[in-house]
């Protein structure tokens, strides 16, 4: 892939939701400045932040859209909606991109004319150099293996994915935007129509932080939060329904299949 003409073709706009975490978002968007391919821009979305997150986010360049309504899933929809790129590239604000995190985005659907989506997989920084890549491994392992099987696609990993902006739009209007307790990347996962493909790169990768798994109270709540967020797909598509429409009556053996699948990222 020409590197230096792809970013003509594909623009990529970068969203990055946030609230109070300027620390956190100077150092995400230091990295961003460092980029093989440049983004077309940064979008920083100000969830009614105290600290000086817009500001942090003014200095390094990036256009600041405010979002009064407090929740990942009005903040990260607002940057969607604002972005102006072909690719909409989002990270959290405790992201680490590598230097070469936009390029392989653009060269993943820029291959794949297909490809709706393409996610990416992370890296616990601050936890114990023996443990980081176990924990990791377990954490996001589980999460692609069993929200594959209730989704019947890859799930879309908020940290570290990229959407084309003409599926956004088909779906912005079905996505959740007013309730915090939804997963929004999980969500507009199972908005996506059956015929959208969306795939797991394992080359593509950040570091992130282990904040949210930090905690018995933490946890449970990220776990209340997904079981929230797919009892609001089923109650418009069960998995069953959403595997028939992806490959028929489901079988035995189409779910094991569908297992051998997500396991290698399809």
């Amino acid at each position: 892939m020409d590197a230096d003409r792809t970013p003509r073709a594909l623009r990529v706009s970068v969203v990055i939701p946030v609230r109070d975490d300027a620390r956190e978002l100077e150092v995400c968007l230091a990295l961003l400045a460092r980029q093989t391919v440049e983004p077309f821009e940064v979008v920083v979305v100000d969830n009614g932040s105290s600290d000086d997150s817009a500001d942090v986010a003014r200095r390094a360049g990036a256009r600041v859209v405010s979002e009064s309504r407090v929740g990942i899933p009005a903040a990260a929809a607002a940057g969607y909606d604002a972005a102006r790129g072909e690719i909409i590239a989002r990270l959290d604000a405790d992201s680490r991109p590598g230097p070469g995190w936009v390029a392989r985005a653009v060269e993943r659907l820029t291959g794949s004319p297909d490809l709706a989506a393409v996610t990416g997989t992370g890296r616990f920084h601050d936890l114990p150099r023996l443990a980081a890549p176990l924990v990791s491994l377990g954490y996001l392992g589980s999460f692609y293996l069993l929200t594959h099987l209730a989704l019947a696609r890859t799930p879309l990993w908020g940290s570290c994915m990229a959407i084309r902006r003409t599926a956004w739009l088909a779906v912005r209007e079905e996505v959740e935007r007013l309730d915090p307790d939804v997963h929004d990347d999980v969500d507009l996962s199972a908005c996506l129509p059956s015929s959208s493909r969306t795939r797991l790169d394992p080359r593509w990768r950040v570091d992130v932080a282990a904040r949210s798994l930090r905690g018995r109270s933490q946890r449970r709540r990220r776990l209340a939060r997904m079981w929230r967020t797919l009892e609001r797909a089923w109650s418009t598509a069960p998995p069953w329904t959403r595997w028939r429409a992806r490959f028929g009556r489901p079988t035995a053996g189409k779910l094991a299949a569908a297992l051998w699948s997500a396991r290698r990222g399809g």
